[in-house]
């Protein structure tokens, strides 16, 4: 080829060149793999430990427990099989993901969809609201009895491989737990590298171990009929009924798939699912559905009896590090839904630190350390897995119902479909998890109150807030009076008010009132700074707001006064940096001069005190008062610089 004669690049209309094409494919396969595998370790360590205690909870010592005969194995194994189906693969992976709010997942962003439906009353969105509410109360319960429930039955396995050892379950079980929850301020970015491979060789190993069972005892593959199930409640009736209570772990962690699904999108999770997590679950449960009938004996732990004696020890470690995947993902889900209810009004301002320059690695130390207490008590009030499993049923199961009813609203009322579907597949759906939710209520007295008596509990917190950020809002509103009679008395005042050097930002609740510290300034300091910027903050129903809609700049109708205000648009699980949004409004152009880096902050220090005025009942005025006394200042919450901060006194009676 001559040296002054180049190849001719494609045009616009040509394909690209086969390398060029195959290198792009080559890239998506990797990152496509690199979220699936990411995917392993985060969403699915909940649902993927349950085998560890699912079966043994069916098969127990307990008296109401299946008996360990042919029918029983096949009735229960074809209930597990058919409740992982319908309730994750069919309703959850193929239907709820769908319901995604700006890409995010979870009970908090069905709540915020359910709040922008339309509804003919506002009573039946109130209802909706506050079972979504308690929803994530109970999550809250999942996030306890979860790492609980889950380290446990792995240290445990020590009682199958060196009986000897027994007496040392407890003890480092909560060394294992006291452990996973120091390093939480630390973040897990570090540690989180290691998640999806360690889940992977988990999946791997639960397989292979299941799958070299049932070659033994091919029979089992009988069980994945629906019509051993169905035989087993006819035989059975009330013990297949309670039996359900216990069946229902199996799905447990159901809730993480949807929750999680903003960190990897729908299709790495359901590749994972359907690809690995499914087939893994499936043939390990069949396992040991194998070993249960092989040796009775086996419902003492069939999970850990299923590996020879070499390898049990191994696999208590492997259990163990999986059960910590598993439990870490609960705990920054915890985390993740405190962000949200705080965004979203139900919870006063935590103290919530990032822990990497990635948006989901936070950390929240009250609900850390909370979480810590509950789950030490957990293990030291139960004292075995077994007994931990009657708590967790409650928590799964009342998810699981809350979420069905959520989600089918959405179907009707925002995507509009037709009323004969939704009544169709939302009562499909609930049969199977009232029938799950009712199976649990008989083990309410041996341990289900502890879910529930918490997520009472927390709902009250939630919707006392709630209640009460309303109330103070309005009253607030009301002392503060309407911001552009304010600027027109500022302009009517002779002699003129003394005008400061230098730029005043004033933080308030909205646009159409005058902060509390900017009027307190003018009534008792009589200055008014030459620039002054009323910020206000909103936070909206979607996860992420765009930097291009972060803004809104209003001069309030007076170009030449010096006072303009600005709306900073975020998303719920967006971070509230007022300074960073000011200087992105700078650098759109403003009508004022404003110095940043100089402003000085006005706060409004607002001291609620208890009074005799309608809309809460005495005893919620004084847990609204105790839960206000929690919330970080604005300083942090916004960060401001805490050095240009001047803080304005005044009071709100509620």
């Amino acid at each position: 080829m001559p040296d002054d004669i180049t190849p001719a690049r494609p045009g616009p209309d040509e394909p690209p060149s086969e390398p060029r094409a195959g290198r792009r494919s080559a890239a998506r396969t990797a990152g496509m793999t690199a979220l699936t595998l990411g995917a392993l370790g985060v969403v699915f360590g909940d649902i993927g430990t349950s085998p560890l205690y699912a079966l043994h909870a069916v098969f127990g010592a307990d008296a109401n427990a299946v008996q360990a005969n042919e029918a029983g194995v096949y009735g229960v194994i074809s209930l597990v099989f058919w409740a992982i189906t319908i309730i994750v693969s069919i309703k959850y992976v193929t239907y709820i993901m769908r319901a995604d709010n700006g890409g995010e997942g979870g009970i908090m962003a069905l709540i915020a969809l359910v709040q922008g439906v339309s509804l003919r009353g506002r009573a039946t969105k109130a209802v909706l609201v506050a079972l979504g509410i308690f929803g994530a109360a109970l999550f809250y319960g999942d996030g306890m009895i979860t790492p609980a429930i889950s380290v446990l039955s792995a240290v445990e396995g020590l009682e199958v491989a060196a009986p000897s050892l027994d007496s040392l379950v407890i003890p480092i079980t909560l060394g294992v737990l006291s452990v996973l929850f120091f390093i939480q301020r630390f973040g897990t970015k570090a540690v989180g590298r290691l998640f999806g491979p360690v889940m992977a060789a988990w999946f791997t190993v639960l397989a292979v171990s299941g799958f070299a069972k049932v070659v033994e005892g091919p029979s089992i593959l009988k069980a994945l009929s629906p019509s051993y199930g169905v035989e087993f409640f006819i035989d059975n009736g009330g013990t297949a009924f309670l039996a359900l209570g216990s069946v229902v772990l199996a799905v447990t962690g159901a809730e993480a798939l949807y929750a999680d699904m903003g960190h990897f999108g729908r299709p790495p999770i359901r590749r994972a699912w359907f690809f690995l997590v499914f087939p893994a679950l499936t043939l390990n449960y069949m396992g040991q559905g194998s070993l249960i009938l092989e040796s009775p004996k086996a419902i003492e732990n069939p999970f850990f009896l299923l590996f020879p004696d070499w390898a049990q020890v191994p696999m208590v470690m492997l259990a163990t590090i999986a059960t910590v995947v598993a439990s870490q993902a609960v705990i920054s889900g915890a985390f993740s839904v405190t962000r949200q209810a705080v965004q979203l009004g139900f919870l006063p301002r935590l103290r919530i630190r990032h822990t990497s320059e990635e948006e989901g690695q936070i950390y929240a130390p009250a609900v850390n350390w909370l979480l810590f207490v509950a789950v030490v008590a957990l293990v030291v009030g139960f004292g075995s897995s077994e007994g931990l499993a009657s708590a967790y049923g409650i928590a799964v199961t009342g998810t699981l119902a809350i979420d069905t009813i959520l989600f089918f609203v959405v179907v009707r009322m925002l995507w509009r479909k037709p009323l004969w579907l939704v009544l169709f597949g939302s009562a499909a759906f609930l049969v199977v998890d009232l029938a799950f939710f009712s199976a649990n209520l008989p083990k309410v007295a041996e341990g289900g109150w502890f879910p529930l008596l918490l997520a009472l509990a927390l709902f009250t917190l939630l919707t006392t807030w709630q209640r009460g950020r309303e109330l103070v809002t309005a009253r607030r509103t009301e002392a503060e009076g309407q911001l552009r009679d304010f600027v027109e008395e500022i302009r009517a005042m002779d002699p003129p008010v003394f005008r400061a050097p230098g730029t005043a930002v004033c933080l308030t609740a909205g646009k159409r009132t005058t902060p509390l510290a900017l009027r307190e300034n003018v009534d008792h300091n009589h200055v008014l700074h030459q620039c002054v910027v009323i910020v206000s903050v909103e936070t909206r129903r979607v996860p992420h707001v765009d930097r291009s809609e972060r803004v809104v700049v209003d001069d309030l109708g007076y170009e030449d006064e010096g006072i303009l205000h600005l709306t900073f648009h975020y998303g719920f699980q967006d971070d509230h940096d007022v300074p960073a949004a000011l200087r992105q409004a700078c650098a759109l152009g403003l009508e004022v001069d404003v110095d940043v880096e100089k402003a000085t902050y006005f706060i409004s220090q607002v001291t609620i005190v208890r009074g005799t005025a309608p809309g809460m009942r005495t005893w919620r005025k004084k847990l609204f008062l105790a839960l206000s006394r929690t919330s970080t200042s604005p300083v942090e919450f916004f960060r401001l610089p805490e050095r240009r901060i001047v803080t304005m006194g005044s009071y709100i009676e509620l």
